[in-house]
């Protein structure tokens, strides 16, 4: 009878069969507050007290969660969330959620609608099975989003059906979401999750290279956000040329540093003109004293021819 009855309590005896919440939770929980991760605020509150079972569920410091980011995005309702889980969705809802929006829709979400966050309960809600993370705060299920101007985005709709950049920013939001959370599950990753995003922090254990997450569908590339204008790229631009490093001009743009033909017409085809420059005082008068004429018969002053 002992047995069936700790079947009956979500995968766990309780304190009455000997069972503890792993230790891990509440370290993680306390490191959390201890490096101010979280801030509080009139969003983000403590619980009056701590939540401890039914059989091992719970959470040490919960906290009452309406808004992040300091009231910029709201929550449908109150979620109650641990230390971690809060910090984990803001750095998502700042680094993905909030970027993806502006790209896709000129304009940032203003909501979250959630579909579950604590919730003593076994995994996908079936009887028997183990432990949610739900269970320990550590989770969140992600329904849609309510954009600034008041249009909704939902999961169950839009993942599939919606248009081409509202289908594009949900799974923006599943790959960026893949970088933040241990564990993300959407629609295609199984029949349970067809409506929603499950975000959590679950331990996986460690690879090589660090811990191990699940993100389920795997990642795909997304077309990119909708030109806001019909206007070309920009050109590639070459970082400034310093003139002090540069080298000689190249030989095929040296016609660039030079002064460009004389409409004169050339005095001979094919032949430039030579440079002209300023005459030498010698050469002015020159220029103006007559060259000395011979006298007499020019053939008097031939010379004498050498003798062989």
């Amino acid at each position: 009878m002992a047995a069936l009855v700790c079947l009956a309590a979500l995968g766990g005896c309780g304190k009455f069969g000997g069972a503890e919440r792993p230790a891990w939770r509440g370290q993680a929980e306390a490191a959390c507050f201890a490096r101010n991760q979280v801030t509080l605020s009139n969003y983000i509150q403590p619980a009056a007290h701590e939540i401890d079972g039914p059989s091992i569920c719970g959470l040490t410091r919960p906290l009452k969660v309406t808004a992040l980011l300091g009231g910029t995005v709201q929550f449908n309702s109150t979620q109650t969330l641990d230390c971690p889980m809060v910090a984990e969705l803001e750095a998502w809802v700042t680094e993905t959620v909030q970027p993806a929006a502006n790209a896709r829709f000129g304009q940032p979400v203003a909501q979250i609608d959630s579909m579950g966050s604590y919730s003593c309960r076994g995994m996908n809600n079936q009887f028997g099975a183990r432990l949610s993370e739900h269970a320990f705060g550590n989770a969140l299920d992600v329904g849609g989003f309510v954009l600034a101007d008041g249009r909704k985005i939902l999961i169950v709709r839009d993942w599939t059906r919606g248009d081409p950049q509202t289908q594009a920013f949900l799974r923006d939001l599943h790959n960026g979401a893949c970088q933040h959370f241990a564990t993300v599950l959407s629609p295609g990753s199984n029949a349970f999750h067809y409506n929603h995003i499950h975000l959590d922090l679950a331990m996986h254990g460690m690879t090589s290279t660090g811990p191990r997450r699940i993100c389920k569908p795997a990642p795909q590339q997304t077309e990119p956000p909708s030109r806001k204008d019909n206007l070309p790229d920009a050109p590639e631009i070459e970082d400034d040329l310093d003139i002090a490093q540069a080298g000689p001009p190249r030989a095929q743009n040296s016609y660039a540093m030079r002064p460009g033909p004389s409409l004169a017409a050339p005095s001979v085809i094919g032949r430039a003109a030579p440079p002209s420059r300023a005459a030498t005082p010698t050469e002015l008068h020159a220029s103006r004293t007559p060259a000395p004429a011979p006298e007499g018969d020019p053939a008097d002053f031939d010379l004498p021819r050498a003798r062989r």
